[in-house]
């Protein structure tokens, strides 16, 4: 599981409840798993919902509030406690922390205040960023151009990733019209992103894995919607709070997103740790992949996400010179996916992915090397091997083209 922290709060005022829930659900580094409006039905909240933090207001009933710390410490030990009041009383705040609460805060609490408290508990819970408190690791699939591998490389990079036993891993399939995921794994899913957006409110990570399709791999699928009509009523907004769910919930999550660089598309970059744009070597790819950059690097923060994979190197029909390609998009590339037509055809059509299916080829040991790459266990590849794995010159217009196409900012 990742190192989000997951919530419930407890206030009988209905106004203070509302201003907390919206200020934690503005927050990345947390996930609302539950709310509560009862201080004697705060601990079956707790039991049933197994919180990381467990957020409780005194200013309705200080009395019953202090009682109910004291129990949560003894039936929940495992659940950090953080009292929040508008009272600034040192009695009160000395039996809080006596009644078992680890942090207190005054309200109305900032926002600083409130992160450098999560913050503090946070690392009691995790003790740092190592083991199963990592942070989570959100990876975007991008295409330059249609038919260059994103679906491929995302469902592939998925499958590596889940191999290993200390990674829990989601693939969302964001193109929403035409997304083929599913077919990639040869699953039949029960439920949809859109089943998935409409209930997000209700649901908790338990229930959003069952929601998720598991494959044999280790990996969770979250298809795209059946119907088309359906597209229209997944918004930027509604995402985030899947997002935020998956983010709880998982160790990394893969976001397979589609060709017209939608709103929905800008929110899962947004969201992004790292955005693959997958490219191949011919003239048509490289000057989307320009003209793509010039515009992504307008949006603050997403030009430094932004790493090109160049996919099918060594196919020789019309590849430009990689030197020659870089020197033109003025970024250095990322990683390299050998082209091997014959073993992807086989594993599409299968429905298995390229660990199980051919685990020692090439293009899977590349994609080993990609997923460590994302991991910080080696370095990207640079320029070694570049005219060897990219022998086909480039043609005489391509040339031409490149010298008078302007770099990318």
């Amino acid at each position: 599981m990742s190192n989000v922290l997951r919530l419930a709060l407890v206030d009988p005022q209905d106004g203070s409840r509302e201003t907390l829930k919206k200020m934690l659900l503005g927050m990345d580094m947390v996930w609302l798993e539950a709310e509560c409006s009862r201080y004697e039905f705060f601990p079956d909240v707790v039991a049933q919902s197994a919180p990381d933090v467990g957020v409780v207001s005194l200013d309705s009933d200080a009395e019953k509030a202090i009682s109910l710390l004291g129990r949560m410490r003894h039936e929940a030990p495992d659940c950090a406690l953080l009292a929040v009041s508008s009272s600034s009383d040192g009695q009160l705040i000395l039996q809080s922390m006596r009644a078992g609460a680890r942090e207190f805060l005054t309200l109305p609490v900032s926002l600083e205040d409130l992160m450098a408290a999560l913050n503090r508990m946070s690392e009691t819970k995790f003790g740092g960023t190592s083991g199963s408190g990592r942070a989570t690791r959100v990876i975007a699939v991008a295409g330059a151009s249609g038919g260059v591998g994103c679906t491929s490389l995302a469902v592939n990079l998925g499958c590596v990733l889940a191999a290993h036993s200390e990674n829990t891993v989601a693939l969302l399939d964001l193109d929403l019209a035409i997304g083929d995921a599913d077919v990639f794994l040869d699953t039949i899913p029960d439920y949809s992103l859109i089943d998935v957006t409409q209930n997000v409110s209700r649901l908790d990570f338990q229930l959003l894995k069952r929601s998720l399709t598991k494959h044999s791999s280790g990996l969770y699928l979250l298809p795209r919607p059946v119907q088309l009509q359906d597209v229209s009523l997944i918004t930027p907004e509604s995402l985030r709070r899947v997002f935020g769910l998956l983010k709880a919930t998982f160790t990394h999550i893969v976001i397979d997103v589609s060709k017209g660089f939608t709103e929905t598309d800008l929110a899962a970059f947004e969201f992004a740790n790292d955005v693959l744009m997958v490219v191949q070597l011919d003239l048509p790819c490289l000057r989307n992949l320009v003209r793509l950059q010039m515009s992504l690097d307008e949006i603050e923060g997403l030009g430094e996400k932004l790493k090109i994979v160049v996919n099918r190197v060594g196919l020789e029909s019309g590849q430009i010179k990689l030197k020659k390609a870089k020197e033109t998009i003025g970024r250095d590339v990322f990683a390299q996916i050998p082209n091997d037509y014959r073993t992807m055809v086989e594993v599409r059509n299968n429905g298995v992915p390229l660990l199980e299916q051919a685990p020692k080829a090439p293009i899977t040991l590349a994609m080993q090397t990609l997923a460590n790459q994302l991991s910080g266990n080696v370095d990207a590849d640079g320029e070694d091997g570049e005219e060897k794995e990219n022998g086909a010159p480039a043609t005489a217009g391509a040339s031409s083209w490149l010298n008078f196409w302007p770099k990318s900012r």
